[in-house]
């Protein structure tokens, strides 16, 4: 079974237990290329890259997930957004120099964010806000699954500079009176998963180690890519929303406006001809980006 770069999901037969595997390469490469991120950054960013994809494979319509997590310290910002088409980009700010080495004291006093967004105005759009609670990612999610979502979960998350994977066990929610036996063994077994497995063992070979006793029907797997999102119209629409006065302050000054888009590195170019037409009504801003 193929892991690479790939989100799996599978059921518990006959018991209100599911889960997802995944597994992420070039897409996770591809987010470390964009910036040289600490190491102690990779891990924190890889992994919440991975259970942003266990997440989104539990939306039940097409939307758009963004995980963030907020600290005070060394690490002030984590952010992954990944769509239900499996598309993800992710990206952090820190501090250059830090002593710190655990996850609570650098993301001190930190929150937890979860912001859906569905595709159409069929459904809501949804935002959790939490405190920070746990001494890894993966404690962090599971407590606000557990305390917000009321779904008992177990996730298990890691990352290096190769890799980024994750296992996510969940009690469905429509049936929390049932399978108390099935789900006990799951999670137990679930909670045995090593980060050294997770990152160079096949899907299958996860599944049956952990739980080959079991009757799963396992689904195929899912094909999850790097992808950003940005555009030269959102950057003008950005841009609109500082004002035509604060755009041609900047101008005067520097002669050009130059965007860098924090996820991929592209730069958007605007010079006071293009800047002009944003207060053109309808009017589309000319092509001018940069690598």
């Amino acid at each position: 079974m193929a892991a690479f770069d790939a989100l799996t999901r599978f059921v518990f037969e006959d018991a209100a237990v599911r889960g997802e595997l995944i597994h992420l390469d070039d897409s996770w490469r591809e987010v470390l290329s964009r910036a040289e991120y600490p190491d102690y950054l990779q891990t924190l960013l890889g992994e919440l890259t991975a259970a942003a994809g266990l997440l989104i494979a539990t939306l039940k319509y097409e939307g758009n997930l963004t995980l963030q997590m907020q600290g005070n310290k060394a690490v002030r910002l984590l952010v992954v957004e990944m769509t239900s088409s499996l598309q993800v980009r992710a990206t952090a700010k820190w501090d250059a120099e830090t002593s710190e080495t655990t996850f609570s004291n650098m993301m001190s006093d930190g929150q937890l964010v979860i912001t859906l967004t569905p595709a159409t105005e069929s459904h809501r759009s949804y935002q959790g806000i939490v405190p920070l609670i746990g001494g890894s990612v993966a404690e962090a999610l599971m407590h606000y699954m557990t305390q917000s979502e009321q779904i008992d979960s177990v996730i298990v998350l890691a990352a290096d500079e190769q890799c980024a994977a994750g296992m996510m066990l969940q009690r469905l929610p429509d049936r929390p009176d049932g399978d108390a036996e099935t789900w006990a063994r799951a999670s137990h077994l679930g909670a045995t998963l090593k980060a050294e497995e997770l990152l160079h063992l096949d899907t299958g070979l996860i599944l049956h180690r952990l739980f080959h006793e079991e009757d799963l029907r396992v689904f195929e797997p899912q094909p999850v890519q790097f992808a950003c999102s940005c555009s030269r119209m959102r950057v003008a629409d950005m841009l609109k929303l500082l004002g035509q006065e604060e755009v041609e302050s900047v101008l005067e000054e520097q002669g050009l406006i130059e965007v860098q888009c924090e996820f991929c590195g592209k730069l958007y170019h605007f010079d006071p001809i293009d800047a002009a037409q944003l207060w053109l009504e309808n009017s589309v801003p000319p092509v001018h980006t940069r690598h």
